[in-house]
């Protein structure tokens, strides 16, 4: 922890004191879709879910006010009555998380993703508990909200240290895996196995933890400590090795197509990396530019503009 905390001091120039757990989240729920339920539930629900990812203590570590970790979820009600209960919603969940980049007010992408398989059950007096050995509870619809949150929790603090040391994000990992493993399981319930589809949150943390896809959370630091941290004392060296590096992707991405993982990555260093290749001179750029076409094709138009 000290490791990640002087870190974080170095990056912040902040006083460490005051110590705090780790997220700074700010939730919103959206519930213009659903009719007949009294307003002041979906409030109830916002302030529970801010206090729960807030308040919770989600490693042994004491974090300085100045580390916590900046973070959004807001969670978009498409529907209630799942399931002929009132209290049933389906939803989808957009999360983001950054952190601060070193000598810079620039913050950088942990997590930009949207999850669609989201279900749970939330009345207006809901208690909000978690408990890593009792992930499922007695009933698996209400637990599944608080699992989901966990399994996000648990990724960006997986993401945060693997940004500031080598895989130092692993025990983080292991917890989500240990939430998708033992994740609430019943009817209309969905995302945490594997033979659902190849892209939910069983296969974001199996794939982080896949030595096959190791180079990726090599470059995540690489990206962040070597490269975005430097970025103010070497900016064309830094740049370079960002850009360089992006071969150790190109190689996961061939050797395992269609990975959410690459999608993953993009969804957060995408517009990032279309910047620093934009920074770079004009004669550069053609051996990036067939890397990141590559990698990410649906914005393959944006790279090819800077050629």
């Amino acid at each position: 922890m000290w490791k990640r905390l002087f870190s974080v001091f170095l990056l912040c120039g902040m006083s460490l004191a005051g110590w705090a757990q780790e997220l700074n989240c700010k939730v919103t729920i959206l519930h213009d879709k659903i009719t007949g339920v009294d307003a002041q539930v979906f409030n109830n629900m916002q302030k529970a879910l801010t206090e729960f990812m807030n308040g919770h203590k989600w490693s042994k570590d004491d974090f300085a006010t100045a580390e916590k970790i900046d973070c959004s979820i807001l969670l978009n009600l498409t529907g209630n009555n799942v399931g002929g209960d009132i209290d049933a919603y389906s939803a989808t969940l957009s999360i983001q998380a950054t952190r601060p980049v070193y000598n810079s007010g620039y913050t950088t992408n942990l997590i930009n993703f949207v999850d669609k398989d989201i279900t749970f059950h939330y009345s207006q007096f809901s208690v909000l508990n978690f408990d890593d050995n009792s992930i499922s509870g007695t009933d698996p619809l209400s637990s599944n909200l608080t699992a989901l949150m966990a399994y996000y929790a648990y990724l960006m603090l997986a993401l945060d240290y693997d940004s500031f040391s080598p895989e130092g994000g692993t025990q983080f990992l292991k917890k989500a895996q240990n939430v998708v493993s033992n994740g609430p399981d019943g009817k209309g319930i969905s995302g945490w196995k594997s033979i659902e589809n190849t892209h939910n949150r069983y296969w974001i943390v199996d794939e982080m933890l896949n030595p096959r896809f190791s180079d990726m959370r090599s470059y995540w630091y690489t990206i962040h400590r070597e490269g975005l941290d430097s970025m103010s004392a070497k900016p064309t060296e830094s740049r370079t090795r960002i850009l360089t590096n992006l071969k150790k992707v190109y190689n996961v991405n061939r050797d395992n197509p269609s990975s959410i993982l690459v999608q993953f990555f993009f969804n957060a260093k995408g517009d990032e990396l279309l910047h620093l290749l934009g920074q770079a001179p004009k004669a550069e750029r053609g051996q990036y530019i067939t890397l990141l076409t590559a990698l990410d094709v649906p914005n393959a138009a944006k790279y090819n503009s800077l050629r």
